[in-house]
This record gives C-alpha cells, sequence and structure tokens, in this order.
C-alpha cells in the first residue's frame, strides 16, 4: 500500500505537533516535509518537543513543494497564512487538509473556484473533533423545533479569531432551517456595549477566552417551559486527531473543496 506524503504547516504549534504525533502512529502516513518560519533547512527531529522525523523544514512554502514530492498538506496555522498556504498548495496540486478557521466568504469562494479548476481536492474544517461536527449536526435538528436559541463558545486565550469558527459554522447550519427572528425583548438595550454578544440572523454568539481550556461549545435552546442544551468539549488536541485523519483519508480522493468535516461522514 502506497503511503500518504504529508506536509505539515506549523508543526511547533499545539496542533500542529498533536497532528505530528498521529502522523508518527499512522502507518499509511509518512511526514515528508514541515513549514515553519524558523528552524529552515532543521530536521524535525532536531526541534525541541517534536517526533523523531527525519523530515526537513522549510521556511519558503514554494521551495518546499519545489524540492519534496507530497499528496497533502496539513495546515493547522492561522487564518493569514493559511490562506496563502491552502492557495498555494492547490496551485501546485497538493491537495490541502486545513483546520484554521476565520477564512471569509470571498476567501473560500476563490479556494474553491482554483480547487475545482485544478480538479483537486481540498477539506477546510472549522473543526476536526467528531464530537464537535456531531453537535453541530444535533443543533441545527434541535433548531427545527426549538427557534429561539444563543451559542456560547469557551477556547483558550490565545486563540485569535472571535467568535470561533465553530460556532459560527454552527450558527450558519441552523439558519438553514430556521426562519429568521430577532430573539430578546425587542426594546433590551445594551448598558456596556456587546453584553448580548454578537449577532447572526437574530441569534446571539458568546465568546469567552481563558487560559486551561481547549475548545468548549454551548448551543442552548429556549421554549415554553423547558431549554434544551447540546453541549460539546474537547479537554485535549488528541480530540482533532481522528478527524484530520479522516480528512487526509478522504482528501485524496476529491475533485473539489469540501467545507466541514460533516461532508465528509456517512
Amino acid at each position: 500500500m502506497n503511503k500518504i506524503k504529508v506536509v505539515v504547516a506549523g508543526p511547533r504549534g499545539k496542533m500542529g505537533s498533536e497532528a505530528l504525533r498521529m502522523i508518527e502512529k499512522e502507518e499509511e502516513l509518512e511526514l515528508v516535509a514541515c513549514i515553519d518560519r524558523n528552524y529552515d533547512g532543521f530536521k524535525v527531529q532536531d526541534i525541541e518537543g517534536l517526533p523523531p522525523f527525519e523530515a526537513l523544514v522549510y521556511s519558503d512554502i514554494n521551495e518546499c513543494f519545489q524540492s519534496i514530492d507530497a499528496d497533502v498538506l496539513v495546515d493547522l496555522t492561522t487564518p493569514e497564512v493559511g490562506y496563502q498556504h491552502t492557495k498555494t498548495a492547490i496551485q501546485y496540486g497538493i491537495r490541502p487538509v486545513v483546520g484554521t478557521t476565520g477564512f471569509t466568504k470571498e476567501q473560500l469562494d476563490e479556494l474553491s473556484d482554483l480547487a475545482e479548476e485544478k480538479g483537486i481536492g481540498a477539506v477546510i474544517a472549522p473543526n476536526f473533533a467528531i464530537g464537535a461536527v456531531l453537535m453541530m449536526q444535533f443543533a441545527k435538528w434541535a433548531a427545527k423545533y426549538f427557534p429561539d436559541v444563543e451559542i456560547v463558545e469557551r477556547h483558550h486565550d490565545q486563540k485569535l479569531d472571535a467568535p470561533s469558527g465553530t460556532a459560527v459554522k454552527t450558527a450558519q447550519l441552523i439558519q438553514e432551517v430556521r426562519t429568521s427572528k430577532e430573539q430578546g425583548h425587542p426594546d433590551e438595550k445594551e448598558t456596556l456595549t456587546g453584553a448580548r454578544g454578537a449577532e447572526l440572523d437574530g441569534m446571539r454568539i458568546h465568546s469567552m477566552r481563558l487560559p486551561g481550556l481547549v475548545a468548549h461549545q454551548e448551543v442552548v435552546f429556549g421554549s415554553t417551559g423547558e431549554n434544551l442544551t447540546i453541549k460539546h468539549d474537547s479537554f485535549h488536541r488528541s480530540s482533532f486527531m481522528t478527524g484530520v485523519k479522516l480528512a487526509i483519508d478522504k482528501v485524496v480522493t476529491l475533485d473539489l473543496l469540501v467545507y466541514g468535516l460533516e461532508n465528509l461522514m456517512e
């Protein structure tokens, strides 16, 4: 069986290093390079805290793709860097699997068009935790019966975007089945700006950022005499790796961009 040759962007990050440990355990995956703004020319094994891979680290993504044979790019960096990496990978015919949130609709449309033009697969997922994907799908189902809903997401204090991509994706899924409505009292007034959270189609999204958290979300529905809460918690970043592995396996069979891990799950 031919191994899937993988490049990881952001190997020193918490998610990136976890991805390396996942690749180390999977016999059908082979790490062929990493992309990092530092440590150009180093071997991965020479960087403290990373697994003992002999694959080289590149600071220039073009040099990396011109120098090695790769099938998949796993990008777990930032929205700005991740967008450029994804675009570059597609142009080189390398299939991106992207766990970076914060892309704009215009960027997603551009990347989707480029993937279709090149005829190669790409996966962009706001959340790679299987439980989180199920939480989003359950919330969409519940919204048919409970149209009053608010989303509370809690993440570590180093997260750059707010609200999270998972929260936005959840609201968008709910929006597909829910009639638009303004929630709360029509004359309510924020005495402190932002107290009611962000607003999307009448829904409210609240973001918390605290040390000690990883990734947590509650979707709270209200109705006459009852509440329904659908909750998911990731206590360790290893929880995302099952989804990353699934996306790697699937992306090599695709010829278009897929947004959301739920579209890869049966």
